[in-house]
């Protein structure tokens, strides 16, 4: 499939994720994979974290105005942090109440408020989501969402509230983000995983929660942190040590084929989690390399951004909707 088409057919992609499988680091590699396709995307992150900036080789962390990470000329990826208290104030600000709204929010009237119509929060973030979609403000939205247990929340908030608020803006901006989550032209969730019982376990709980309680139309899953055995692990160490002309001692022999051991064996509980997920969860499905970094920089994300490019190069238009 092409990439610049697979990339426009939602304008906002929301990538979400049981924590520490990789979900800010996709939700950067997808921005990086669009922008190399000609796209201009606005990255948007939610928790304040410096690893979206970082990973492009800035510094964090982001501020509520755009940041520019990066442009090669035809494609570019900004990033911003969205707050529900700057969501707020642009809202008061936007309905004639600019003057009120920071002593408002200094006040802490919106922790009175969240208390008192849950789910507002969520909304008013969402709200300032859907307004970025329709403006244009780029070919592509990617919305680095919460971790799984409260993604679900943060998609599901519009629908909770709509159906407690009987009128007024509160319910009419609910209704509005309802309509953004409900239409596959408009948004799409893309869920990350690692190839792991539990993470497999969670993902495929959180689609069937998503797409029954959300109504959000689900894209392939990715699958992080996928390793492959390279073909100097094909033979025996013994072997292979033959072969190159090289004499080690017993030791040092038995050492390798344990390594050997242990990497097939790591492989093979790998692809059997990817073999449940396929079962459990019938979507297409994304694979982003093992790397041996303890960071994300430029390089690494440049890694990541090819392999997704790859995958979804390798999927049929027909199999992108499920």
């Amino acid at each position: 499939m092409d990439i610049a088409a697979f990339c426009t057919e939602s304008r906002v992609l929301v990538v979400a994720g049981k924590g520490g499988v990789g979900k800010t680091t996709t939700s950067a590699a997808l921005a990086l994979m669009a922008a190399n396709h000609g796209l201009s995307v606005l990255l948007v992150e939610l928790e304040g974290r410096p690893a979206l900036a970082a990973a492009f080789g800035e510094k964090g962390p982001l501020d509520y105005e755009d940041a520019a990470l990066f442009d090669n000329g035809h494609g570019s990826v900004r990033a911003r942090w969205i707050t529900p208290d700057d969501a707020l104030l642009e809202y008061l600000g936007d309905h004639g109440f600019q003057r009120v709204s920071r002593r408002l929010v200094s006040a802490g009237v919106i922790d009175v408020v969240s208390t008192a119509i849950p789910g507002i929060r969520d909304v008013l973030v969402l709200g300032k989501v859907k307004q970025l979609e329709r403006s244009g403000a780029a070919d592509l939205v990617i919305v680095d969402a919460p971790a799984t247990g409260h993604a679900v929340t943060f998609l599901t908030s519009a629908s909770g509230l709509l159906d407690a608020a009987r009128g007024g803006p509160i319910r009419a901006q609910a209704a509005e983000v309802l309509e953004m989550l409900n239409d596959p032209a408009r948004c799409r969730v893309m869920l990350v995983t690692l190839p792991e019982e539990m993470p497999v376990s969670e993902t495929i709980e959180a689609a069937y929660r998503l797409e029954d309680q959300a109504g959000v139309q689900l894209g392939p899953v990715v699958v992080n942190g996928v390793e492959s055995v390279g073909a100097g692990l094909a033979v025996p160490a013994s072997e292979a040590a033959r072969a190159a002309g090289v004499r080690l001692g017993a030791s040092e022999l038995a050492a390798l084929d344990a390594s050997r051991e242990f990497a097939f064996g790591r492989y093979d509980l790998q692809a059997s989690q990817i073999e449940r997920l396929a079962i459990e969860l019938p979507l297409p499905q994304l694979h982003t390399p093992a790397l041996s970094t303890p960071t994300i920089g430029p390089d690494e994300l440049g890694v990541l951004a090819d392999a997704l490019g790859a995958g979804i190069g390798r999927l049929s238009p027909e199999v992108i909707e499920r």
